[in-house]
């Protein structure tokens, strides 16, 4: 079997509409479809990161509360990539999200930081790729 990528993720929320607006007016996905399943009184969104399907966002009636602390088992958090850590940090402060502080991954030396959705799963900004750093399966070249 050959795995392609990631399809897409999906995510139950608590409070659907509240839940689609801090994806599509805070993070800035785009709806590609919404759909209203009658026979499970679910709402089901098709969400889009520049131009790429990538969230199914859900309602459920009763849905339980799940543990999503940083150290559950299961799903950690999921992770965005930008070019500016800090700008986007600044950005979501300003749309009052609250925020972690900066932090360097010790083994990547990339900038990011930790904040959370409407429902308190955990989400991550990372610095995305420099024109420097090797390309997963490139030959590094060595002096």
């Amino acid at each position: 079997m050959l795995i392609n990528g990631v399809h897409h993720i999906a995510i139950i929320a608590s409070d659907y509409e509240l839940s689609k607006a801090f994806y599509l007016d805070v993070l800035g996905c785009t709806l590609e479809a919404e759909h209203f399943r009658v026979e499970r009184q679910s709402w089901m969104g098709k969400l889009a990161l520049n131009g790429h399907y990538l969230i199914e966002l859900f309602s459920f009636p009763d849905t339980p509360p799940r543990r999503s602390g940083p150290e559950a088992l299961g799903l950690r958090h999921l992770a965005f990539e930008v070019d500016d850590v800090p700008a986007a940090r600044d950005e979501l402060l300003g749309k009052n999200v609250e925020c972690e502080e900066l932090r360097v991954d010790p083994n990547t030396h990339k900038t990011m930081f930790f904040f959370r959705d409407p429902d308190g799963l955990p989400l991550e900004i990372y610095q995305g790729r420099a024109l420097t750093d090797p390309v997963p399966g490139e030959a590094v070249a060595t002096p």
